[in-house]
């Protein structure tokens, strides 16, 4: 599906999505970029689409990396894939009860309000189904890319999927900007 006006910005899952995923990588140098995200950014980027990483790092509430290691490893990705307007980090762990863990929405609508943004003019892509539960709950569009994680039943329940971050950016674009 593909809409006539682009999202006013997207928000990207950070492992799997936009880096491979290191489990509780707090190592910069162990970042490494997803194929071709960089130029599927740089298109969102150029059509003037504003960006944002919205991500669950549980590992802080493990104690397992620090919030500064996770900073570190944010900031190497914006070395890698350039700048993002807005960044949401939930630092809790699972049995947190917290209101930012995806699949709750917190993340999304926290990323939303900084960007001065209302969720419906934001779209979601992740590779889970907490990444696609956590669009819907909060009003956003979802797209699913899946990855080898991605289990049967998320693929199923998503509405929308896309193969790889090249299609999922063009199914956001209007048809001028691709």
């Amino acid at each position: 599906m593909t809409s006539l006006t682009a999202p006013a910005a997207v928000l990207f899952d950070r492992d799997d999505t936009l880096i491979v995923n290191v489990p509780y990588n707090g190592d910069p140098e162990a970042v490494v970029p997803m194929p071709t995200v960089r130029t599927a950014l740089d298109r969102l980027r150029a059509a003037g689409v504003r960006l944002g990483v919205v991500t669950n790092q549980s590992g802080i509430a493990r104690g397992i990396i620090t919030k500064e290691q996770v900073d570190a490893v944010n900031r190497r990705v914006e070395e890698l894939l350039g700048p993002f307007d807005a960044w949401q980090v939930c630092p809790h762990g699972p049995d947190d009860a917290c209101r930012c863990r995806k699949p709750l929405p917190g993340l999304i609508t926290d990323a939303a309000r900084d960007l001065g943004l209302d969720p419906d003019r934001v779209a979601v892509i992740g590779d889970i189904g907490s990444d696609m539960e956590a669009a819907a709950a909060a009003g956003a569009r979802g797209i699913l890319v899946p990855t080898p994680v991605t289990l049967p039943a998320e693929v199923a329940s998503a509405r929308e999927v896309a193969a790889t971050i090249d299609e999922a950016v063009t199914a956001l674009l209007p048809r001028r900007d691709r």
